[in-house]
């Protein structure tokens, strides 16, 4: 995607700051590796044949080898019942190799997400959606935290350093991005509003905001008179259109030509959370690794 050189200064590079946190990331895994002896493992579970999801999850493998890590990749038939899905979680949390585990969402409609995340063991639950760690996170208890949230607010601390007293509204309120994210915001000290499908004047609300996450998964849906000028906007939106010439596009749900002019900074899709969503998971098996190897008694 082309920018206006113009608005180079308000984008908000994810894909720079990914690498850096990627690159730190490998120089950690490096020393706990000298200290222990031991090899920070993540385990991807993809059930299915899904192209878009084997590519994500051929993408973390690479990323995750490149973090001098250990990718252990588990591709199950679309086929699979529960049972089968939550035998292989049951040997995955016992594994004393891996240290993190990411069961690929969606699933087919056979399997129960829910009970899915919650039979990974919680100080393996690098996703952060399992109920004990979305517990952690609303009563402000140290867990793993869900990557692309934690991803979000790395990209609002790196551009605006404090948040404490802005106004953060988050359009979207999924257990995925919109609720930890509106809890990450409220423990950094910002007043939270939360939009969703049923708020009566979205656009009145969204240009409260001294900072805007926008993740509803409608692309566009956040046009320019929605935005507070001068606002922070991080696009988690992303989805792929058709264009008339037969090509396709990544688009955000933020509508980015009339958007970026006003506001001081924005994300841009694809380059801004996507990257950040990868780097952060790598981050969450190492610390879900050093808890484990770093106990006296491991």
């Amino acid at each position: 995607m082309k920018h206006d050189p113009a608005l180079s200064g308000k984008l908000i590079d994810g894909k720079a700051i990914a690498r850096r946190l990627t690159d730190r990331v490998k120089a950690d895994a490096e020393a706990l590796r000298e200290r222990t002896g031991k090899i920070p493992g993540l385990a991807v579970v993809l059930v299915g044949n899904d192209p878009a999801s084997e590519v994500y999850v051929k993408n973390k493998a690479i990323q995750t080898h490149r973090a001098g890590m250990r990718s252990f990749m588990h591709m199950l038939p679309e086929t699979t019942e529960q049972d089968e899905l939550l035998e292989l979680i049951a040997r995955l949390n016992a594994d004393p190799q891996i240290h993190g585990i990411l069961v690929q969402l969606p699933l087919p409609a056979q399997l129960d997400p829910i009970a899915v995340t919650n039979a990974i063991a919680p100080e393996k639950d690098v996703d952060g959606l399992g109920e004990v760690n979305a517990g952690r996170l609303s009563l402000g208890i140290d867990g793993l935290v869900p990557c692309t949230p934690l991803g979000c607010l790395m990209l609002l601390k790196e551009t605006l350093s404090d948040l404490r007293g802005l106004h953060a509204v988050v359009i979207g309120a999924s257990s995925l991005v919109g609720k930890p994210m509106a809890q990450l915001l409220l423990k950094e000290g910002c007043t939270v509003s939360v939009g969703h499908i049923d708020t009566r004047d979205p656009k009145g609300l969204a240009r409260e905001g001294d900072i805007l996450v926008v993740a509803t998964g409608k692309n566009g849906l956040v046009r320019g008179d929605w935005v507070k000028p001068g606002a922070t906007v991080i696009d988690v939106g992303i989805t792929r259109i058709s264009l008339p010439d037969g090509k396709t596009r990544l688009v955000g749900d933020v509508a980015f030509d009339e958007v970026a002019p006003i506001v001081g900074h924005i994300t841009p899709v694809p380059g801004g959370v996507g990257p950040m969503t990868i780097a952060c998971l790598l981050h969450n098996t190492l610390q879900a690794a050093r808890t484990v190897l770093e106990r006296p008694e491991a």
